[in-house]
């Protein structure tokens, strides 16, 4: 125990220090968290290197891991939590164009540079599918929201990154199923599956969770841990019937997304989303495979490039051709132009199902990291 709490205050400690930084320099605060885990990892003080760690037993790197999926299960909550019809469908068509258009590209465009590179055809279709996205966290901190002109744009970025995450969802839900599964498991049982899971989830959320939350509608905590175990049940009903977990935590959100009380459970679970994502990040950055950086760092650097320098101008002629004005376009483009945070978490998800090397899962990681940066530079400047 004294072992897990040394643990737990020194990534706290650190991250909060670095994100501080890292705010200062108008930086990700991401990239604080991710470079505490380098700098308490293998870089640095080797506090959690694994076995033979000085001063942190590796069951207790374990439990860091496994507490950092609760920052992925309420991403995906909170992002279905969101999933509002009318959002999208105010800005349908523009979204889905935008979207559907610049992830075919990207994805073409990845997939023959790391061909190219020789990588395994698998990986490389792994880590297109990974990089084609557009990071939520980073478009929605940098978003402004003092005029009518930003209100707008902010509608148009948030319509598109809804867009990305039902894509976000469906790439998951493949790369959570097991290396071994045939062609019939995938077609068939794993769509099953969901739609039973959804079924569960609607039919749950419509004829107990709403009875639940009326009769404690005045006590705002018991409201906030409702939605917190209907969050968690749905994901464990999701791991039970062999559905990554991060799938039912999405569905979940996505059922309760219906009523007016969503909006005031995104906001109100933010912070604690921001929590358990530090341990996340930090876990990311403490388990770089550093033996891997000679073999990746070039086309790692390359990709970075071909993400955050070409990805904004394609995005930006796209909207001019959806008949946005040429200065709104190209402000929006550079706005979207970055990898996701979903590409770290489908490169995770990806190599415990066995589907995804771990020289590819390192390329995906640093590409990622390196176009948030250049883009959140981009942005501010």
């Amino acid at each position: 125990m004294d072992n897990l709490l040394i643990a737990i205050s020194a990534v706290v400690v650190g991250s909060s220090l670095l994100a501080w930084l890292a705010c200062q320099g108008r930086q990700p605060v991401i990239l604080g968290y991710f470079l505490c885990g380098l700098l308490l990892g293998p870089v640095g003080m080797q506090m959690f290197s694994g076995v033979g760690a000085p001063d942190v037993a590796p069951a207790v790197v374990g439990t860091l891991d496994e507490i950092s999926r609760l920052g992925v299960m309420l991403l995906l909550f909170l992002a279905g939590l969101v999933l509002h019809v009318n959002r999208l469908r105010l800005f349908f068509r523009t979204a889905m164009v935008v979207t559907v258009a610049k992830c075919v590209f990207m994805w073409g465009l990845m997939f023959a540079f790391l061909t190219a590179w020789q990588f395994e055809r698998r990986d490389c279709l792994i880590a297109a599918t990974a990089l084609m996205f557009s990071s939520t966290i980073l478009v929605v901190k940098l978003l402004p929201t003092t005029t009518l002109h930003h209100k707008h744009m902010g509608s148009i970025c948030i319509a598109v990154l809804i867009a990305e995450d039902l894509l976000v969802v469906i790439a998951l839900l493949f790369m959570g199923s097991s290396a071994q599964a045939g062609l019939y498991e995938l077609l068939f049982w794993l769509p099953l599956r969901l739609v039973l899971l959804v079924a569960v989830a609607f039919a749950g959320e419509q004829f107990v969770l709403r009875w639940m939350m009326r009769r404690a509608d005045t006590y705002n905590e018991v409201l906030v841990m409702l939605c917190l175990g209907w969050c968690a049940g749905i994901a464990l009903l999701a791991q039970k019937l062999g559905l990554p977990y991060e799938i039912g935590a999405f569905v979940a959100g996505v059922s309760i997304a219906r009523g007016k009380i969503a909006l005031l459970f995104s906001e109100q679970l933010k912070p604690l989303r921001d929590f358990f994502l530090m341990f996340f990040f930090f876990v990311l950055g403490a388990g770089f495979e550093f033996s891997q950086l000679r073999h990746i760092w070039l086309p790692a650097l390359l990709a970075t490039v071909v993400i955050a320098g070409l990805r904004p101008f394609l995005l930006a002629w796209l909207f001019r051709k959806m008949g946005e004005s040429p200065a709104f376009a190209r402000e929006t483009g550079f706005r979207l132009g970055q990898a996701s945070e979903f590409a770290l978490i489908i490169a995770v998800v990806a190599t415990q199902g066995k589907h995804l090397s771990t020289e590819m899962a390192s390329l995906v990681k640093l590409a990622t990291v390196l176009s948030m940066l250049v883009s959140s530079y981009l942005v501010v400047l």
